[in-house]
């Protein structure tokens, strides 16, 4: 019973040595990945126990060869251990990290979602303010003056209009986000996009003074989903004529680079602040009040332009940019070639 009590001592003495060891090994590596914690775990005991192993067998003045037999086994067994903890660490450090990425997004998206209600509430509230006095006034007819009312009218036209493309960004930035979006590739002239965008963004262009310039050549195709495409060009042309003061121009080019097509338009708005370069695709984001579209028909949505942007450029597999130039902005789509 004293042997095998000294035995257990000799083995306890020896790990707890190599554990000590690890303790300050494990202390100067706090702030390394969870791997090399697990790895430099997983050496400690398997070195605890080898510690253990040769000591009692050191005190019980075993042969060199029955010494080198237990050496050789324990080694074996300590290299199958590390291995496979190795293995198991690196798919644990793994799932830690993507969990830790999927709670910052999860957070982000959050945060987002909070921004862009705030947002909606506010850009819905006030128009649905005003309409609901223009219309009060006309049914107790408070106004009664042809011109005034004409002008109620319009004004009710507008702000419907506003608030129906509100509604269909909001819906279209869900799909996007929920992943229901299921695009339906062809291979669609860049040129015919573009002109298309350029008609329907042309009265609020002339309402503005903005000169719409596209370039005459250089027009390549490209694989994608010809709604979605539309989308992305009427998205950043009405983005830099909301922006670009008056009697200001907005360029279209186009070109294409070994397996991908990029489209830019310019503006000469002024430029964007360093910090919000990054953040102009953020749902909700609207910069700076400087930056904040004026009357006229130049109002703004929801901040939710160039998000859709992002999210449509990014479920065709491509990417989206902006970069400030001499007098203002320029956004850059690259998008797979047809």
């Amino acid at each position: 019973m004293s042997d095998t009590l000294l035995i257990g001592l000799y083995a306890l003495a020896a790990g707890g040595v190599v554990g000590l060891a690890g303790a300050g090994t494990l202390r100067l590596l706090r702030g390394r990945s969870i791997l090399v914690h697990v790895v430099v775990l997983l050496a400690v005991t398997v070195l605890a126990v080898v510690a253990g192993v040769v000591t009692v067998a050191r005190a019980m003045f075993l042969s060199a060869h029955d010494l080198w037999v237990v050496l050789v086994t324990v080694s074996a067994s300590a290299v199958i251990s590390l291995a496979v903890g190795a293995v198991f660490g690196s798919r644990l450090a793994a799932s830690a990290v993507w969990a830790q990425a999927a709670r910052e997004r999860e957070r982000h998206l959050e945060a987002g979602r909070r921004e862009l209600v705030a947002w909606v509430s506010h850009d819905l509230r006030t128009p649905l303010a005003g309409l609901r006095a223009m219309a009060e006034a006309l049914e107790d007819r408070i106004i009664d003056d042809p011109a005034t009312v004409g002008d109620y009218h319009r004004r009710i036209r507008v702000e419907t209009d506003r608030m129906t493309q509100l509604v269909d960004d909001l819906f279209e930035l869900s799909r996007i986000t929920a992943g229901a979006l299921r695009l339906v590739p062809t291979t669609v002239p860049l040129r015919e996009v573009v002109s298309d965008a350029i008609a329907g963004i042309a009265p609020l262009a002339a309402s503005r003074r903005i000169h719409l310039v596209a370039a005459d050549s250089g027009w390549p195709l490209v694989r994608g989903g010809e709604r979605e495409l539309a989308r992305i060009v009427s998205n950043l042309l009405i983005n830099s004529v909301r922006y670009t003061p008056e009697d200001g121009t907005v360029h279209i080019t186009a070109g294409h680079e070994r397996d991908s097509v990029w489209l830019a338009v310019s503006d000469t708005c002024g430029g964007i602040p360093d910090n919000d370069l990054d953040r102009v695709f953020d749902v909700a984001f609207r910069g700076e009040r400087a930056r904040t579209p004026g009357e006229n028909g130049s109002g703004g949505g929801g901040g939710l332009g160039l998000a859709i942007v992002r999210g449509l450029v990014e479920a065709h597999g491509g990417r989206v940019g902006v970069r400030n130039t001499g007098r203002g902005c320029q956004f850059e789509v690259r998008l797979p070639a047809a």
